[in-house]
């Protein structure tokens, strides 16, 4: 897709990212199918990007743009294929996400709470982790700093009402 670094270059940054900045949190982009993609080309990707360890990915399925190099490029890749590898990096995005979440149970976080859904506040962390907590303060527009209890599906559950 003509991009001007290599996976291992690429791999040295998040590297160094990752030795300067605590808890730093990584979230990709990623294309599937783009023409000419082989098995071995996505198995290489699905490693690297194992390997990555990031914490969210959002995964699309390449379609051609009319007027586009790839548009017109031979051995496009089948609408089956591309949604066998997209469900394959979206459980990957997942399994990553929960352990992420699981890392994060029962520590102290200082959430920036942003919205009420009726029954939680729900805001992120300085790291976008999002964390849900049930208050009868109004805790909208509010840092607050919290005790994770436990997690849901995607998101954090702080301790009621307990503020530190």
């Amino acid at each position: 897709m003509n991009r001007r670094y290599t996976a291992e270059e690429f791999e040295t940054i998040v590297n160094r990212l990752r030795k300067s900045y605590n808890d730093v949190i990584l979230t990709t982009d990623i294309i599937v199918g783009f023409p000419n993609e082989t098995n071995e080309e996505f198995s290489e990707t699905y490693n690297f990007l194992k390997k990555i360890n990031f914490y969210k990915m959002h995964i699309f399925k390449y379609s051609p743009r009319k007027g586009t190099k790839a548009a017109i490029m031979k051995n496009q890749i089948s609408g089956d294929i591309k949604e066998i590898r997209s469900k394959k990096l979206l459980d990957l995005s997942d399994e990553n996400e929960k352990r992420y979440l699981n890392s994060y149970i029962d520590k102290e976080v200082e959430v920036l709470f942003e919205e009420f859904d009726g029954k939680f506040y729900k805001g992120h962390t300085s790291n976008y982790i999002m964390v849900k907590m049930e208050s009868n303060e109004d805790l909208c527009g509010k840092i607050v700093k919290v005790k994770t209890l436990k997690r849901d599906e995607l998101s954090l559950i702080a301790e009621k009402n307990v503020i530190f």
